[in-house]
């Protein structure tokens, strides 16, 4: 063996890193925990089908972390896969309603049921396979409707405290 050093500009060729594992992340596994989490079940005699989410989160307290935390399975393969981050934040959101709607007892129960995020992600995963790079207007719509209901949220605490301090001066000024 001759420990010559290389001379020319050609680039090193490195093995493939290990394909262990990629299976995990394929369409019908996705598919099938999407269906597993959200629809596996069907209530006798109705359309109304609901999955492992939504039995795990009658669990007080860790209930609906846990569905939450199965959820960020999809959220993973969907960011390996390479879907843009829009995509990942929208999923995000998804599975982040779902938790905190989710941890309202019995009300919660119902909105898991119906709001089924792991099809919504699944969807929006599936979408950016056949269309990649396509986001539609209802990406942005819909992230900015959230930001805008988050600042609602945090500025109607700060209205009413103003308005409660502008009474209260004016009250005091009064006597």
């Amino acid at each position: 063996m001759s420990s010559r050093k290389r001379t020319d500009d050609t680039p090193e060729i490195l093995p493939p890193r290990s394909d262990r594992g990629r299976h995990v992340f394929n369409d019908e596994n996705l598919d099938m925990l999407a269906h597993v989490l959200d629809d596996w079940l069907r209530i006798p005699g109705t359309s109304i089908r609901f999955g492992v989410d939504a039995i795990i989160g009658l669990v007080p307290g860790i209930g609906d972390v846990l569905g939450g935390l199965a959820s960020c399975i999809l959220l993973l393969a969907a960011w390996f896969r390479g879907v843009p981050y829009i995509t990942l934040v929208r999923m995000a959101v998804n599975i982040g309603i779902e938790v905190l709607v989710g941890s309202v007892p019995l009300l919660g129960d119902a909105f898991d049921v119906a709001w089924k995020a792991n099809r919504r992600n699944y969807k929006l995963l599936v979408r950016h396979v056949e269309q990649p790079r396509h986001h539609t207007w209802k990406d942005w719509a819909f992230l900015l409707t959230l930001v805008a209901a988050i600042l609602t949220v945090f500025a109607l605490p700060l209205i009413v405290l103003a308005w409660v301090l502008v009474w209260l001066l004016r009250y005091h000024a009064g006597s």
